[in-house]
């Protein structure tokens, strides 16, 4: 009795994870069907973190940054700082970068 019992408790141990497994799925479809269509309207579906602003996508010398709408605050995600630094090691931006990256 006690193996059936076991079984039982096991399938629905499997039903239950199978079914969050299913929602986390949906919600991170969602999410970037979401971040889809901002990119393609050219706008992000973050808001600033300085303010309550919303972020919109904007390429300067060929790397992308979040600028926000409503206070001008430049945002750069993971990488995008090290692109405008490899542009030209000689400019400022390249010159602080590095020394942070020396010490």
């Amino acid at each position: 009795m006690g193996d059936i019992l076991d079984e039982r408790r096991k399938g629905l141990e499997e039903e239950y994870f199978h079914r969050k497994n299913k929602e986390a799925v949906e919600k991170m479809r969602e999410k970037m069907r979401i971040a889809a269509e901002a990119k393609s309207a050219g706008t992000s579906p973050l808001q600033c973190p300085r303010c309550d602003g919303k972020l919109k996508t904007t390429t300067f010398e060929g790397a992308d940054a979040d600028v926000c709408e409503k206070c001008g605050g430049v945002w750069l995600d993971s990488g995008e700082i090290e692109q405008f630094t490899r542009r030209d090691s000689g400019n400022w931006l390249g010159r602080l970068w590095h020394s942070w990256n020396n010490e």
